[in-house]
């Protein structure tokens, strides 16, 4: 009898564990074997693909199309377009005193070359550097927020402006100053080293679209760096990933990347050091 049965027993609910804890005997049965209950059961505590459904030895054709159409949905995500007019118009409905808003494209040309060449992807392309050395350098101290498609133009289009709705007013009352906000069509993580350095930033913070799953096409990563320049590595950054309606809430990512910004800030660094530091809070929630 399992734990949970046992507890049920003792509290006058029924002795027999199969009634009791229906998952208690799920290893007994082959996939093909398994009751519509206990799968359904499994099916309900997580999106992954399990306790699917059989025809026989195969596949019910039902979950056979739901795969396909999981599938076709983060392909589209890979190879969707950021727009990045629309993105920089939310922006500023959501928060009309932001700082000027800036649209730049990385040196990779087009979906195909960005897919086929990263190294690309992580550096800007002569007239957006040219954009970018006619600015005003940014104020001492200041963060500059740059969102990149990355793989999931779809997740920066559905998760950034929410999340810095939260974001922003809880860093206006740490007093943290702003650099122009850059939109970056066809970027990754480390473009933000390149603009957070031609800008004069403090610090960097790159929201950007995750490599979609098969149940997380929109998935939005939050990377912060310390003095942002072109060469910094991974291990120099921290990471606030799986930001979406059905992962990390708004409001939860919000605060663990004030709790971040605030140890970089406090301590000048981030990556590593920073998430081994007892200067950073725990989270509210558990963190991977």
């Amino acid at each position: 009898m399992s734990p949970f049965a046992r507890e049920m027993a003792a509290s006058g609910g029924p002795a027999s564990s199969a009634e009791a804890d229906p998952l208690a005997h799920a290893s007994q049965f082959s996939p093909a074997e398994m009751p519509a209950t206990l799968s359904a059961q499994l099916r309900s505590w997580t999106p992954a693909r399990v306790g699917q459904l059989r025809s026989g030895v195969s596949l019910a054709t039902s979950e056979l199309l739901s795969f396909q159409l999981a599938h076709g949905r983060a392909r589209d995500a890979v190879h969707a377009s950021l727009q990045p007019i629309g993105v920089a118009a939310a922006l500023r409905l959501v928060s009309p005193e932001l700082p000027e808003i800036v649209l730049l494209q990385s040196a990779a040309g087009n979906r195909q070359i960005y897919l086929q060449r990263p190294d690309l992807g992580r550096k800007l392309n002569d007239a957006s550097r040219l954009r970018l050395a006619g600015l005003s350098a940014a104020p001492c101290g200041s963060l500059s927020i740059v969102l990149a498609d990355g793989l999931s133009a779809l997740a920066v289009e559905r998760h950034a402006v929410p999340l810095l709705a939260e974001l922003l007013p809880a860093l206006r009352e740490e007093s943290v100053g702003f650099a122009p906000i850059c939109v970056v069509e066809q970027g990754r993580v480390a473009i933000g080293d390149e603009i957070g350095n031609a800008l004069g930033a403090e610090l960097v913070l790159v929201l950007i679209g995750e490599r979609p799953g098969l149940s997380s096409p929109d998935s939005l990563g939050a990377y912060l760096t310390w003095r942002p320049r072109p060469g910094r590595t991974d291990a120099e950054r921290n990471c606030v990933s799986n930001i979406r309606v059905e992962g990390l809430s708004y409001s939860e990512a919000s605060a663990r990347l004030l709790s971040y910004i605030r140890a970089a800030r406090t301590l000048q660094l981030t990556g590593v050091a920073l998430k081994q530091s007892s200067a950073l809070p725990a989270p509210s929630t558990g963190e991977q």
